[in-house]
């Protein structure tokens, strides 16, 4: 017996246009989907943490807001904007909480100064790459800690994409040893900036379309973002020739949606549940464009004379070393932070393991073949 896939965009294109309106690929008409009735008409305003420029992150955010309209017959409408929009990007965090913006794209670790395990959502220096991330808070008890974390808040969240892992950023010198990060002013958010501060590096909380001009005209001797494509977009590559690797703070982080809760418990559960399909959805693409296009943009960057760098041995060492020591104390100063620790510390220890058993073999025995030109 045979049966005709049917792929998601004529299924959503099906709910769309309405009644007789799809065929299936083979020609004939697919049933017309139900008709949303007593629903009422919701409009939402969420903010990004993102430059409407950068397609793949905010374009993520687009995505999302599409789909939720298209599955919920059009009554449920989320308006997208770009940083300082609606209210100034600081004080995004805020608004959601209050209720004045309904939800904010995000990573979560750009607010650790308002509580340190809001780093657990995205990403901590040395600890999750994108499948273990995802793995964690989907099955691995990391979803109820985080729920009960963000609750705290007036907010509840929604992953909603992944880098996958990071590149270590841009240097307008070679960085050859340790001591050679000191004094270094550079561009990065979260947990990473503690631990690059123990290293004598001065952390700069900068706003991404700012740290092109600064590193220009030499304010930063450095700064980091994401990956090869969008790091192609911002044109770092032009005034800072160095490029790093690995970003150990970025070995997969989440972008998540935080929502304001009341707003999200006052959703019809229909509502609920297409916004959580298509969260997961945008963030299902979101990844795969970013290994692709990083796939293509990390070729051209060598084309354009980048010099690719592994961080130096002595560098790595120290930062794993400092990055567990500012943990251990964040855990002592911070219960919240430590309630979300323990546990997570526990997975990370025993996914590595499971990961070596069949993930990095198989990995490793492919990158060796290749390098013997097989």
């Amino acid at each position: 017996m045979g049966s005709k896939r049917l792929d998601r965009r004529t299924l959503l294109k099906a709910a769309m246009i309405g009644p007789g309106a799809a065929v299936a690929a083979g020609g004939e008409a697919l049933a017309a989907p139900p008709r949303i009735t007593g629903l009422p008409d919701i409009s939402w305003r969420l903010q990004s943490s993102f430059p409407a420029t950068l397609d793949t992150i905010y374009g993520a955010a687009e995505a999302m807001a599409r789909s939720a309209a298209i599955l919920t017959g059009g009554r449920f409408r989320i308006e997208i904007a770009p940083p300082d929009r609606y209210v100034p990007a600081g004080q995004a965090l805020d608004a959601v909480s209050a209720g004045s913006v309904q939800a904010l794209q995000t990573c979560s670790y750009y607010h650790v100064d308002r509580d340190p395990a809001f780093a657990f959502g995205s990403a901590l220096p040395f600890g999750l790459n994108a499948r273990m991330q995802d793995a964690w808070i989907v099955e691995g008890g990391g979803g109820p800690l985080l729920d009960g974390l963000y609750a705290q808040y007036g907010l509840t969240s929604l992953v909603a994409g992944n880098t996958g892992a990071q590149m270590g950023g841009w240097f307008r010198k070679e960085i050859r040893s340790l001591p050679e990060m000191a004094g270094l002013k550079m561009r990065i958010a979260g947990l990473g900036g503690m631990v690059l501060a123990r290293l004598g590096v001065e952390p700069q909380e900068l706003a991404i379309e700012s740290a092109y001009a600064a590193l220009d005209d030499g304010w930063l001797d450095a700064a980091e973002w994401s990956g090869p494509y969008e790091d192609e977009q911002l044109g770092f590559y032009k005034v800072a020739p160095y490029y790093y690797y690995p970003g150990w703070w970025d070995g997969g982080p989440s972008i998540h949606l935080l929502i304001n809760r009341a707003a999200f418990e006052a959703l019809p559960e229909t509502y609920k549940e297409a916004l959580r399909a298509s969260a997961a959805q945008a963030g299902h693409e979101m990844q795969a464009r970013y290994d692709v296009r990083n796939n293509t943009a990390i070729r051209s960057l060598i084309d354009k004379g980048v010099q690719l760098r592994p961080f130096p041995t002595d560098i790595l060492e120290a930062a794993y070393k400092a990055s567990f020591e500012l943990y251990a104390e964040l855990a002592a100063a911070h219960p919240r932070f430590k309630a979300i620790y323990e546990p997570w510390k526990g997975f990370r220890d025993q996914i590595y393991q499971s990961f070596r058993v069949a993930e990095y073999s198989f990995e490793s025995f492919g990158f060796t073949q290749q390098a013997k030109g097989h």
